[in-house]
């Protein structure tokens, strides 16, 4: 190990590495089996696969367009169309990205400077408020609680100020897989209607919903949709989160300015899996079937865990579940998520690192997007507990 003597002023004082590191290099050291970080744990279509091999074999190992792929981008604008009523412009107006995350922190680079205040609904993904301090912004938390998580918009109302720049969105919501209603868009509406605050939408859950909940995106509303950039992932919706591939979608004035830091920070994402992705977007509606496929496997953790000692909020879409420890435990949440992965091989993700002040509710998020195999092994010891 090289040790130097150099003074550094961190630009990000106090964070370290994710959760989601953290319980997984605990999983894997104590051979655990890891519901803690949101990634599948079963293979991709192999038909993707194929066109993946057929791409790079013929050539197209070179940088793709900074925009991305054209014949891609008119697929997400299909999509769009199809399934929001939106129609984006693929040259002006759609981008493909690096991963969500690296959309995540190109809009806020982008729009966030010095002191502009950004408000974060709670809990929330943990780059958000990171990125945003990055860029010298300020963030002002709107926390929300269990089991229904509802957003008090008067609270955010209060938070709104003449430096108010961005208010980030995620819904369907991780950790807590719920979802957001056409009454709270109208609502969040009301409140910037005359600013000049822009939405960042975090969409990357948008094809798995259960029940009778359906995705309503910023795209469907008229005047939202006017100020927000939608951030939405391959990964989630193909199985491979290993390739790092997302996209934003956006009205041409804020994507110009979005472009500006994206090209300036990664240029372009992965060329022969983009061109894969659009041929494969353009044979078949492939995402539509993961709300079935992840009901199936949402329901049959709830069910397995109805005979445990924990309590099930369950979830409206994402392929997570939260669950509440409170009659088993009277630890921290951090704390038995560490005794559970150390003692009985389950990771898991303690709620309370979604919170900026590490609210505790003894509440743990699981990861379900698993093989069978896994969660049966995984819910057989959480109900031996």
């Amino acid at each position: 190990m090289i040790e130097t003597d150099i003074n550094i002023k961190t630009k990000l004082p106090g964070f370290n590495n994710s959760i989601f590191a953290i319980m997984t290099q605990l999983a894997n050291e104590y051979n655990a089996l890891n519901l803690s970080q949101g990634f599948p744990d079963f293979n991709t279509s192999s038909p993707l696969i194929e066109k993946v091999q057929h791409y790079i074999e013929k050539g197209e190992n070179q940088y793709a367009p900074m925009k991305g792929i054209y014949k891609l981008r008119q697929q997400i604008n299909k999509k769009y169309d199809y399934l929001y009523s939106r129609k984006y412009d693929p040259e002006a107006e759609i981008t493909i990205t690096a991963g969500a995350t690296q959309a995540i922190f190109s809009v806020i680079t982008a729009f966030v400077a010095e002191d502009d205040e950004v408000i974060i609904i709670e809990p929330a993904f943990d780059t958000y408020a990171p990125s945003v301090l990055f860029n010298g912004g300020i963030v002002k938390f709107a926390q929300t609680e269990p089991p229904n998580f509802q957003i008090d918009w008067e609270k955010v109302q209060r938070m709104i100020s003449a430096r108010t720049k961005l208010i980030i969105l995620n819904f369907p919501n991780n950790p807590t897989g719920r979802n957001i209603q056409g009454e709270d868009l109208n609502k969040l509406n009301n409140l910037i209607r005359n600013t000049d605050i822009i939405i960042m939408s975090d969409e990357v859950y948008e094809h798995i919903l259960f029940d009778h909940y359906q995705h309503i995106s910023l795209a469907t509303h008229e005047n939202l949709s006017k100020r927000s950039l939608i951030i939405s992932s391959f990964g989630k919706s193909y199985t491979i989160t290993g390739w790092k591939l997302g996209y934003c979608v956006g009205p041409e004035k804020l994507t110009k300015e979005f472009r500006k830091a994206h090209q300036n920070i990664v240029f372009a994402a992965n060329r022969p899996m983009q061109l894969a992705l659009a041929d494969f977007m353009e044979e078949e509606d492939h995402d539509l079937g993961l709300q079935r496929f992840y009901q199936q496997k949402r329901d049959f953790f709830i069910s397995a865990m109805e005979k445990s000692r924990f309590k099930i909020i369950p979830s409206q879409g994402t392929f997570y579940q939260l669950a509440d420890f409170s009659k088993i435990s009277d630890r921290s949440d951090y704390d038995f998520a560490i005794e559970l992965t150390k003692t009985y091989k389950v990771a898991s993700v303690p709620l309370s690192a979604f919170y900026n002040n590490k609210q505790d509710h003894k509440i743990l998020r699981f990861c379900f997007a698993k093989s069978d195999e896994t969660l049966k092994k995984a819910t057989d010891i959480l109900c031996s507990i």
